[in-house]
C-alpha cells in the first residue's frame, strides 16, 4: 500500500551552504552548466550506489562534517558522525528517482529537486526530495538532503510520454504520439501537433513502443487465493490451511495481488463477488496509486446455501425468502456495492420456480437501488432467466450448450455484456493433473507464496479420483465457450475479458494473457480482444466514461508495451511501463521481491 506523509519544512540555509563552497568564477553560462553537470554526476552516482547496495560509495557523496543537514517528517538532523545511515544495514527493495531539476544558486552551489518512489519491506512511499550540492576541496558533495512524502490524495508530478504509437480501442493508431498527464488524469493524448509538451513537465521517451489504456480484468475475486486453500469446496485442505485463517490473510494482505495486477499491465479489476470487506477495499484501491482500480459487488445472492463462508462473515447469502433478497440488495446499496451479483445455480425441480421468482425480485430490487444486476448462469435456460430478470452482465459464458437466437435477442434487448471466462477451468485441470500454470502464462509477476502454491503438486490420493472428470469438463466447457464466442461476435454482442482470477490455477494478473490469447484463438481479432480488455471491460464494471480509453479528462491509467497488442494480443505480455493515476512504474519495479 502506498503511504504518504504530510510535509513539514525548515528553511534551507543557502547562505550558510554558500560559505562552504570553493571560490570560483561567478559569471558565465559555461560555469553554471559545468556546476550543474558536476552536481548531476554526484546525484546519479549516489542513486546508483543505492541500487548496487554499496554503502561506502553511497556515503562518499555526502559532506562528511557536522554541517551535513537532513530534513524530513522527523525534523532536522545534522552531522555526519552520528548519522544512522553509516550503520544501517537495510536497503530499499526499489528506488525510482525521476524528474531531477537543478539550478546553480551561487558559484559552487547547486540546488536540485526530484520525485522519488521507494519501496521497503513491501511498503511504498512517494514524494519530493531536495538536495544542495557544494563544491569542496574533495570534490562535489551533498550538503543538504530533504524528503517529504506526498500529502494524502496528492497526484504525482506531471509527465509527458512521447514517441510511442498510441493505440486506443476502435480508433486509428497514432504514431509518434504524446500523452500529457497532470493531476492524475490525461491532459492530452494524440499527435505531437495536437498535443505539444508543456514547459516544465518531465518527458519520458517511449520511442518505438506502443501506449494504450491499461487492461481491465472484469471478473476477479480478492476473496480467493488462486489456489485450493481458498476453495475448500474444490479440494478440502482445511486441516493444513484453516479456511478462516486463509481469509484473514486475504483481508490483511491484498498487496500481493495488487502488484501482480499492475506488473501484468492490469490497471483495473471488477471483483464480482466476495466478503463484505471487498467493498471497503475497492474504495481504498481508488486512491491507492500502487493498486489497480476496483469495482466490487460484495457478497453474492445464491440459489444454494453455500458453505464456503467464515465463522463471522458470509460471502454467499442464501435466497431463502423474498425478505432476505430485499434486505440483501438494500444492504449492498448501503455498503457501496457496484452491482448486485446472483449466483444462479441449478436447483432441484421443486425449487426452480421459487428461485426463478427470487431472481426476478433481485433484478427488480437492484433496478430500484440503481445497481446493475450481474449473474452467474452457465446453463442456457438459466442464462435466459437472468436476462429476463434484467441482467446487464453475464459473468460467464453459457457452456457447453450452444446459445440460440432467443438468447442473442435477450442479450441485445438488455444491451448486456458477456464475460466468457474461457480459461478458468484450465486452472482446475492444472491442479488436478499436477502441472504448473506457468506452462500457460508467465509467473514472474506472481508473489512467492502464491507461486509456490501454484507449482505445488498435490498427492495422487487427493487428485486421482477426479483427474479425468476435471479434464473432460475443462475441455468440453472450453470448446463450447469457443463456439459461443464466435456466435456472439457474429451477432455483435459485446464481450469483455475476465479471468475469474482467484480460482485454483488462475493467478491474479498474468492469467489475463492466457484469457486474451484464447479469445483471439477463438476467432476474435487482436484489436477486438484489446477493445474487450479495455473499453468493453470498463463498461462491464460501470466505468466506461472514465476508463478504457486514453483521452483528455480520463483517468491516467495506461501501459507502455514493447510491441503492438492490437496486431497480436500476445504482445500484451511485453509490458515496459505501467501508470496508475499518474504514477509511472517500470515493470521491473513491480516484480515481487
Amino acid at each position: 500500500m502506498l503511504r504518504s506523509t504530510s510535509p513539514r519544512r525548515v528553511p534551507l540555509l543557502l547562505a550558510f551552504i554558500a560559505m562552504l563552497a570553493m571560490p570560483a568564477p561567478a559569471h558565465g553560462q559555461s560555469d553554471a552548466t559545468s556546476d550543474t553537470a558536476a552536481a548531476r554526476k554526484v546525484f546519479e552516482g549516489n542513486v546508483d550506489a543505492i541500487h548496487k547496495r554499496d554503502r561506502a560509495r553511497y556515503l562518499s557523496y555526502y559532506l562528511q562534517t557536522e554541517t551535513l543537514s537532513r530534513n524530513g517528517p522527523g525534523g532536522l538532523e545534522q552531522g555526519f558522525k552520528d548519522w544512522s545511515a553509516r550503520r544501517d544495514t537495510t536497503w530499499p527493495d526499489t528506488l525510482v528517482a525521476r524528474d531531477l531539476r537543478m539550478v546553480r544558486v551561487a558559484p559552487g552551489v547547486v540546488y536540485g529537486t526530484y520525485h522519488y518512489r521507494v519501496t521497503q519491506h513491501g511498503v511504498t512511499s512517494e514524494g519530493i526530495s531536495e538536495r544542495v550540492f557544494v563544491k569542496t576541496p574533495g570534490g562535489w558533495k551533498i550538503a543538504v538532503s530533504t524528503a517529504f512524502g506526498l500529502s494524502e490524495g496528492a497526484a504525482p508530478p506531471p509527465v509527458a510520454i512521447v514517441g510511442a504509437t498510441l493505440v486506443n480501442p476502435g480508433q486509428p493508431a497514432v504514431a509518434n504520439a504524446v500523452i500529457v498527464v497532470r493531476g492524475g488524469r490525461i491532459a492530452c493524448a494524440g499527435a505531437r501537433s495536437a498535443c505539444p509538451v508543456p514547459s516544465g513537465v518531465e518527458v519520458v521517451n517511449a520511442n518505438g513502443a506502443f501506449v494504450g489504456p491499461g487492461l481491465i480484468d472484469s471478473h476477479v475475486h480478492y476473496s480467493q487465493t488462486g489456489w485450493v486453500d481458498g476453495r475448500p469446496d474444490a479440494i478440502d485442505l482445511r486441516a493444513l490451511y484453516p479456511y478462516d485463517s486463509v481469509v484473514a490473510e486475504l483481508h490483511d494482505d491484498p498487496m500481493r495481488f495488487d502488484r501482480a495486477y499492475l506488473c501484468s499491465g492490469v490497471t483495473s479489476v471488477f471483483d464480482v463477488g466476495g466478503y463484505p470487506w471487498s467493498l471497503a477495499l475497492a474504495r481504498e484501491h481508488e486512491r491507492d496509486l500502487a493498486a489497480p482500480r476496483m469495482a466490487a459487488a460484495g457478497p453474492l445472492l445464491s440459489t444454494r446455501d453455500a458453505w464456503v463462508n467464515t465463522a463471522i462473515e458470509r460471502q454467499f447469502v442464501y435466497m431463502s425468502s423474498d425478505s432476505v433478497v430485499r434486505a440483501a440488495v438494500r444492504a449492498l446499496k448501503r455498503d457501496g456495492a457496484s452491482a448486485v451479483k446472483v449466483w444462479y445455480l441449478m436447483v432441484p425441480d421443486s425449487l426452480r420456480d421459487v428461485m426463478r421468482e427470487r431472481l426476478m425480485l433481485a433484478g427488480a430490487e437492484a433496478k430500484k437501488a440503481g445497481l446493475p444486476l450481474i449473474v452467474h448462469a452457465t446453463e442456457l435456460a438459466l442464462a435466459k432467466d437472468a436476462l429476463r430478470a434484467g441482467a446487464k452482465v453475464l459473468v460467464h459464458s453459457v457452456a457447453p450448450e450452444d446459445i440460440d437466437d432467443e438468447f442473442i435477442a435477450l442479450v441485445k434487448q438488455n444491451d448486456a455484456i458477456d464475460i466468457p471466462t474461457l480459461t478458468v477451468l484450465e486452472g482446475y485441470a492444472d491442479v488436478f493433473l499436477g502441472r504448473s500454470p506457468g506452462l500457460r502464462y508467465p509467473l514472474d509477476c506472481v508473489d512467492k507464496v502464491t507461486r509456490a502454491h501454484l507449482e505445488t503438486v498435490l498427492p495422487d490420493s487427493l487428485r486421482a479420483a477426479r483427474m479425468a472428470a476435471v479434464q473432460r469438463r475443462s475441455d468440453t466447457t472450453f470448446h463450447g465457450t469457443e463456439r459461443n464466442i464466435r456466435r456472439m461476435r457474429a451477432a455483435g454482442i459485446r464481450i469483455a475479458v475476465g479471468t475469474d482470477a482467484g480460482n485454483p490455477g488462475t493467478a491474479p494478473g498474468p492469467s489475463m494473457y492466457r484469457e486474451m490469447e484464447a479469445m483471439q484463438a477463438a476467432g476474435m481479432t487482436a484489436a477486438e480482444v484489446f477493445a474487450s480488455a479495455t473499453i468493453v471491460s470498463a463498461r462491464a464494471m460501470g466505468r466506461d466514461q472514465d476508463l478504457g480509453l486514453l483521452a483528455a479528462g480520463r483517468a491516467a491509467d495506461l501501459v507502455v508495451w514493447d510491441a503492438d497488442p492490437t496486431a497480436n494480443i500476445a504482445n500484451a505480455r511485453r509490458v515496459r511501463m505501467v501508470m496508475k493515476g499518474g504514477a509511472l512504474y517500470g515493470r521491473a519495479e513491480l516484480l515481487p521481491r
